[in-house]
């Protein structure tokens, strides 16, 4: 009997934890496993932007710099020297390739290169039950993140890791949505590294 009591416990302290901080908890499991939905290789890669901001366009998947949440960095992208399409991070440059364009700048991606485009999502979403909206009264029932990452890596060794976050929400009527929405402060580009070919 006192095991069940235990264990009854841990069950009612667990899901009051998953709904008070179950955003928290699923970016927690995030960190270890998301759910890949679909991952394709990339032709060719294009910007849209002043240097910093913009957008970046994988073939036809569009990825915003508008919305960048990495401690106050901003990543830049432009041309090197040698006319490079490039994006620049904390003093770190990667080429994506031989730029070419008119108003945007693009670059296909090279034979010997490997560039991937993959969509994750949460494995664990959350609950969503309190919240009203007093306009439609349509508010989602769950929610959960969705990932958009960017892998690039070159024969010399070098690569870019890019990944941005978003939520998206599940309807009851229309389950999950294909929209990516912003909270300011959680989504957005979420992590850029790049390694030289010297790593």
């Amino acid at each position: 009997m006192r095991k069940i009591l235990i264990a009854l416990l841990l069950v009612v302290i667990l899901g009051g934890l998953w709904l008070w901080r179950g955003r928290d908890l699923s970016i927690l499991i995030d960190r270890f496993y998301v759910v890949e939905t679909n991952s394709r290789p990339v032709k060719s890669i294009s910007y849209e932007g002043s240097g910093t901001a913009g957008i970046l366009r994988v073939d036809d998947l569009a990825l915003s710099l508008n919305e960048v949440e990495l401690g106050g960095a901003q990543p830049s992208v432009g041309t090197t020297k040698d006319n490079q399409l490039a994006l620049s991070f904390n003093g770190k440059v990667f080429p994506f390739g031989p730029a070419s364009g008119g108003d945007n700048l693009a670059a296909a991606v090279a034979n010997d290169d490997v560039a991937f485009v993959s969509i994750q999502h949460s494995a664990i979403p959350w609950p969503n039950f309190f919240e009203t909206n007093f306009m439609t009264g349509n508010s989602p029932r769950w929610k959960r993140h969705n990932y958009q990452k960017l892998s690039w890596k070159k024969p010399t060794g070098a690569k870019i890791e890019m990944l941005w976050r978003y939520e998206q929400y599940f309807y009851s009527q229309d389950h999950w949505t294909e929209a990516q929405m912003t909270r300011p402060g959680a989504t957005g580009l979420i992590r850029v590294e790049i390694s030289d070919a010297s790593r």
